[in-house]
């Protein structure tokens, strides 16, 4: 850093299997952030596959394409093949990492040593290739932990999930061990980052931002549009149509009331299946993800947007849907586990309510409620587009990231500056009674989880990825 207190230029590099023009999941969050450091003056590549999600299809403008190097935003992005699955199982997921951790074995050609390295999980294959350059150019690697995969593979409902979580969380271990600095994307996910083996002291929690613009069209113009008539309640999921969404809930709702239009928006493996599933019901309907230009009045169109997700499902993921649902201003059902993440960020925003996951009689007796009391839908909408301009927006969410990278680097006054204009204030460990409420009363308030080890598991990996 200079006497001036502006900072030198870096060389960066992120690891991220997803990418712009991915529009939903982790790809936002990966693509703002090397372009915000691009914009800022650094020299930034990004190490990526090919645009696949939410569809899990190939993009088909790089069907037949094994490696290229694109410059967006002001970014270098070279992507890697790899495979796409059509259907996701334990099988089919270990050998779509076998095929990113192929790709990506090696360096960019050209990379010059980076001062950084940083990660998005997941996937796991982006992690040990992160954790991987960071050792070979002896620079901090800084994994962002978006979803917990040993985790995941126990709690989805993936075929084969349970039998690999055991080595998805070997892996998993082995990456985060060899951070200078986690990040994590909820508080909930530091118990069991910690019980990984990294200390707590080095965990920060780093939440996802609204990438999404606040709705400026009046409601009536897109719902006549989307042929949503006044008068009649429309309950919208947005996102990917995956196997922990546990989206079967929202069919049976739709089975149980003729009167509420359900609409699923978004791709997914399991689209398919759920349409089958539905077998022609009038009133449940499956949308295309909007365009980027529509989405956030797509959703601020609908009279209540859902979050669901399957009942084993409690501290492996937050969805980042929640984020655009609240800068939305429209009231959330959440059939989530109270426990978990989800949960938390509902109550904590005092945009929604949470009802038992799996049950789509609390489902519908929720959206029923706020249906007949639209002052109170209106003033839950209307607290979580407060809450997303306070605590999610964009400055304060890349402020984070920026933080992040800074204390990694330990360019000290950069970070504290960052921190001091991006962490809001009942983060990470303040929070709200409601939020309280939803966590439990069971659960601890200062977690302390032992911290083991997995000599054999973290020697077997160190022996495949070499140095």
């Amino acid at each position: 850093m200079g006497d001036s207190g502006t900072r030198t230029r870096r060389r960066l590099l992120l690891v991220s299997t997803n990418y712009a023009p991915e529009h939903a999941g982790i790809g936002p969050y990966a693509t703002q952030t090397a372009e915000h450091w691009a914009a800022g003056g650094d020299e930034v590549h990004v190490l990526t596959g090919m645009p696949h999600y939410p569809s899990w299809r190939l993009d088909p403008a790089y069907a037949g394409v094994r490696r290229v190097e694109e410059q967006r935003g002001g970014v270098s992005v070279h992507r890697r093949r790899h495979l796409v699955p059509a259907r996701q199982t334990a099988v089919t997921r270990a050998l779509f990492e076998a095929s990113v951790l192929a790709g990506g074995w090696f360096p960019p050609a050209g990379l010059d040593r980076p001062d950084a390295v940083v990660a998005q999980l997941p996937s796991l294959a982006a992690g040990v290739i992160g954790a991987r350059l960071a050792r070979r150019f002896r620079v901090p690697f800084i994994p962002v932990v978006q979803d917990l995969m040993g985790a995941a593979a126990a709690q989805s409902g993936i075929r084969g999930g349970r039998p690999a979580a055991g080595a998805a969380g070997a892996v998993e271990r082995y990456v985060l061990r060899r951070a200078a600095l986690v990040g994590v994307i909820h508080e909930t996910f530091t118990p069991r980052v910690a019980a990984m083996g990294v200390p707590e002291d080095r965990i920060r929690v780093v939440p996802n931002w609204s990438h999404v613009p606040s709705p400026s069209r009046p409601r009536a113009e897109m719902r006549a549009r989307l042929g949503w008539r006044e008068g009649r309640t429309v309950l919208l999921h947005s996102g990917n149509m995956g196997l922990k969404q546990g989206l079967e809930v929202l069919v049976e709702t739709a089975r149980l009331d003729p009167r509420l239009r359900v609409v699923l928006m978004g791709d997914g493996n399991q689209r398919e299946r759920l349409r089958s599933m539905a077998g022609g019901l009038p009133n449940l309907d499956f949308l295309p993800p909007a365009d980027d230009a529509e989405f956030p009045e797509v959703l601020a169109a609908a009279d209540v947007l859902a979050v669901t997700q399957r009942a084993s499902v409690v501290d492996m993921s937050v969805p980042s849907k929640l984020t655009s649902y609240f800068a939305a201003g429209r009231p959330v059902v959440a059939s989530v586990a109270r426990e978990g993440g989800s949960a938390l960020e509902v109550a904590r925003s005092g945009a929604g309510v949470v009802v038992p996951p799996e049950d789509p009689h609390a489902l519908l007796d929720a959206v029923r409620s706020l249906a007949a009391d639209p002052g109170r839908a209106d003033a839950l909408g209307e607290r979580g587009s407060v809450y997303a301009a306070v605590h999610l927006s964009r400055e304060a969410g890349l402020a984070r990231i920026d933080a992040l990278l800074a204390e990694a680097l330990g360019e000290r006054a950069l970070g504290d500056r960052a921190r001091e204009s991006g962490v809001r204030a009942d983060e990470p460990d303040v929070r709200s009674e409601a939020a309280e409420a939803a966590a439990g009363p069971d659960r601890p308030a200062d977690a302390r989880v032992a911290r083991t080890e997995d000599a054999h598991a973290a020697g077997e990996i160190e022996g495949a990825v070499g140095t």
